[in-house]
């Protein structure tokens, strides 16, 4: 019996180690059929559709979905997916006068959506450079092309996206980059639904004992930059340094004291509250206590 995954992710890069698993049938030969779902407005949109049962598993931002699980998403993290950090470009439309971070304050942010990745690290990137932003900053767009849209008609002024995903349109003139900010953890994470953790938790670790094969596989390609840039439409050269940098998990364990750090980060910029208990936030199961 065949048994079908409902798996959401960004349309970028990161997830290329999933479409090559499934194109290889890497999942098929474990009789698991991975219906996956392309999200282009990111992490915010994940939550919701996590949250209305809509998928089961979620690769999403970790920012993201922490902060969407203490606000009672029925969900957990069962492992980290790209432990190298995101680094999130800040783009502006090429004729705006704002050229640097400096000028940032006060002008308005295009967000895909409000617990979105864009909407959680720019106050990230405002605490690190010491300005506040107000609620009434803020213009939801829901994805890239929205975003394309409201810094082209002035509806927005500051757009925060995946640095190499956006950069095509650097290039092309459309956008300018006047800066950069890093995810101070790892960047994405696995996440199911509760109900699926409960019912399928065979094929979920199944699951993710082929995505973290497919991940090692994909790391020690030689051809991998080749197929980056040609799958995505990324320039060689940012291929190159981009996968120079990435760091996947490659294995279904959290570390409690890493994951303690994280909580710490969060609370320190005001993402979450409070550090929670880990179990409330992690699959118990995955969890390496120390």
């Amino acid at each position: 019996m065949i048994k079908t995954v409902r798996v959401g992710g960004v349309p970028e890069h990161f997830n290329l180690a999933w479409h090559l698993a499934i194109e290889q049938g890497k999942f098929k030969t474990k009789g698991i059929e991975i219906d996956w779902i392309d999200v282009p407005g990111g992490t915010g949109a994940m939550c919701k559709m996590l949250r209305d049962g809509e998928i089961d598993i979620a690769i999403a931002l970790t920012e993201g979905v922490i902060a969407d699980i203490t606000k009672g998403n029925p969900s957990k993290l069962v492992q980290f997916y790209v432990n190298s950090p995101l680094r999130w470009g800040i783009f502006v439309n090429a004729k705006s006068t704002i050229n640097t971070i400096a000028e940032m304050q006060g002008k308005k942010y295009a967000i895909s959506r409000f617990n979105s990745g864009s909407h959680l690290m720019s106050y990230v990137n405002a605490s690190n450079n010491g300005f506040k932003i107000n609620e009434e900053d803020f213009v939801i767009v829901k994805d890239l092309i929205g975003a394309r849209k409201a810094l082209a008609n002035g509806t927005a002024e500051l757009f925060m996206w995946e640095k190499f995903t956006t950069k095509p349109f650097v290039d092309n003139g459309e956008f300018k980059m006047i800066g950069e900010c890093k995810t101070p953890w790892p960047c994405f994470a696995v996440v199911a639904t509760n109900n699926y953790i409960n019912t399928q938790s065979e094929t979920l670790n199944e699951v993710l004992e082929i995505v973290n094969e497919s991940c090692n596989e994909l790391k020690f390609n030689s051809e991998a930059v080749d197929l980056i840039a040609w799958r995505y439409q990324i320039k060689l050269a940012d291929a190159f340094k981009w996968f120079n940098e990435l760091e996947y998990a490659g294995k279904a364990e959290i570390n409690e004291e890493e994951m303690n750090s994280i909580f710490t980060e969060l609370v320190k910029y005001k993402i979450i509250d409070a550090v929670p208990n880990i179990f409330d936030i992690c699959y118990n199961k995955t969890v390496e206590l120390v």
